[in-house]
């Protein structure tokens, strides 16, 4: 797998967005992507105690460690590659985490308008 190119939302190269934890469909840090990431695990977003409440109600549980995998959870703060389609279904439900908009990939745009990253914005 090579990792499409690393452009981000506003057109520039696609900064980091976390490497502890260490984030990213390739676990590279950046919210990279390919055509083998089907969940689009391109928006770079800064966890909430709401986010990561939501996501574990629609069956993603992201703040519970599984050592196993590596995976020691995520808390509110951490900074971590959403996948797309779960970002704008949480800014729809009101409970949308920030976005860091340099460290997401443009890919993001497939799924969630440029308008929803802008209200969203960290940066």
């Amino acid at each position: 797998m090579k990792p499409d190119e690393s452009l981000n939302v506003l057109g520039g190269t696609l900064t980091p967005c976390s490497f502890e934890p260490l984030t990213g469909f390739f676990r590279d840090g950046h919210c990279n992507t390919c055509t083998a990431d089907r969940g689009s695990h391109t928006v770079c977003a800064v966890m909430t105690g709401e986010f990561l409440a939501f996501s574990k109600y629609v069956g993603n549980d992201l703040s519970t460690p599984h050592p196993e995998v590596g995976f020691a959870g995520l808390k509110p703060g951490d900074t971590w590659c959403l996948c797309a389609a779960r970002f704008l279904q949480a800014h729809d439900e009101g409970c949308a985490p920030r976005a860091h908009l340099d460290a997401t990939h443009v890919r993001a745009l497939e799924v969630v308008p440029l308008t929803v990253l802008v209200d969203c914005a960290a940066d």
